[in-house]
């Protein structure tokens, strides 16, 4: 009987590095993965007074990673910005009927101005820190902002819907889908933009660089095509951070040969929104 070899089948996944200008370690941590490839996107803090120097930093990478707008309520830049609380906070005005709707919009806006001040375009795409952007009051003002601003532009930015693949939920990624994934996904579909198909990458933040390999390969394996793994990488752990040492476990990994010997393993190719999104189209 003749042999018939059978081809592999390479899965797109976006690797996504969270809270970009969040400190000085972090912004050049991101840069550095994207220059190894281990990324393919990061979401910016605008709110950081780091922003603009970083968005510098950053451009030489135009146009080889999506660069997004990680929409912010709960951090200290937030709260010095007028508009922020405790995640806690947020999430109890989430659970008794959402923010202001119209002062939700507002801080939008501002957030989407800034980082196309600095960015000088639009966001590739567009999720949330401590994933507010499904929040009640948010989620609304966030996708009829990205309407009014977007609408007719090809392609719009993308959503992340911070929802665990079928395989990869735990507690506190449920709690995190229960904030509101299904209703800003049916919010996103009814209004045409395009959402990433699913959110992995949800841990503790333990230190425990041999557990998150474990996790990290476990991630690789199941997550599905044209979903996001989320990461928060920097290159040291900063006075005041307080997953500081977790993000330095993280870039160690993301930058080591081990993490590439797992993408290869798990026949994972790190791609762009674009490049794995453009079928979901409604």
């Amino acid at each position: 009987m003749r042999h018939i070899e059978t081809s592999h089948v390479v899965k797109n996944i976006i690797i996504c590095a969270d809270d970009f200008a969040v400190n000085q370690s972090a912004s050049l941590g991101i840069i550095h993965l994207a220059r190894l490839g281990r990324i393919s996107a990061t979401s910016a803090m605008v709110l950081s007074p780091r922003w603009p120097q970083d968005a510098a930093l950053l451009q030489p990478l135009r146009g080889q990673i999506d660069v997004g707008l990680h929409l912010d309520w709960t951090s200290d830049f937030a709260i010095t910005a007028g508009h922020g609380v405790s995640l806690g906070a947020a999430m109890r005005h989430a659970v008794l009927g959402g923010l202001d709707p119209v002062q939700a919009r507002r801080v939008v806006a501002r957030q989407l101005d800034l980082f196309e001040a600095h960015w000088h375009a639009a966001p590739d795409y567009v999720d949330g820190h401590q994933h507010v952007q499904q929040f009640a009051g948010i989620r609304q003002a966030l996708v009829d902002e990205l309407t009014q601003r977007y609408g007719r532009q090809a392609p719009k930015p993308y959503l992340r819907i911070s929802r665990a693949p079928a395989g990869l939920a735990d507690l506190k990624s449920r709690v995190i889908a229960w904030m509101g994934a299904n209703a800003l996904e049916n919010i996103a579909v009814h209004a045409g933009f395009v959402r990433a198909r699913g959110l992995f990458g949800v841990y503790n933040f333990g230190v425990d660089p041999a557990r998150y390999a474990t996790l990290m390969r476990r991630w690789l394996a199941r997550g599905p095509e044209g979903a996001i793994l989320m990461c928060h990488p920097a290159q040291a752990a900063e006075p005041g951070d307080e997953i500081g040492l977790a993000r330095a476990q993280e870039f160690a990994y993301l930058a080591s040969p081990a993490f590439a010997a797992a993408l290869a393993a798990a026949q994972v190719q790190v791609a762009r929104g674009g490049a794995c999104l453009s079928a979901l189209t409604g």
